[in-house]
């Protein structure tokens, strides 16, 4: 059972998916997209935390998505519309879990596309479409 608080299980999350691109951004998306981290029946069946062996002091995080995937198609993990969309399109980049795009991106909202594109560029090791000092993305 993971007991760290949503903040300290970000941190740990990031920390354990460092250095895979799809894995960072689809921990990523899932972070950010805002409410997963704070279900505790999300938290307490699909996260497992712990510390580092290397150091003994940095807190390292995995998510079972195959689990999560399976208990939320199952209907043990109720979630609202954009809840849905979020986590299996996280799942997919982070894990390779199937989704079908034509359903999952219809519907959602503008915050979580921008999320969605920056997760897909990061997956494919590209830089941020958004940032300002990108100029390969900027109109001229």
């Amino acid at each position: 059972m993971t007991t760290l608080n949503p903040r300290q299980l970000s941190g740990a999350l990031r920390a354990g998916a460092c250095g895979i691109h799809p894995l960072e951004a689809g921990t990523g998306l899932l972070i950010d997209c805002g409410s997963w981290l704070d279900r505790t029946d999300f938290t307490s069946r699909f996260i497992t935390a712990g510390t580092s062996i290397s150091d003994g002091v940095t807190l390292l995080a995995s998510l079972d998505w195959e689990t999560a995937v399976t208990a939320f198609h199952a209907g043990e993990l109720p979630a609202s519309g954009g809840e849905r969309r979020m986590l299996l399109l996280a799942s997919s980049i982070a894990s390779g879990t199937p989704v079908s795009l034509n359903d999952t991106l219809a519907g959602i909202d503008s915050r979580n596309a921008t999320l969605t594109v920056r997760a897909v560029a990061h997956a494919a090791g590209l830089p941020d479409p958004y940032q300002e000092t990108d100029t390969r993305y900027q109109k001229g």
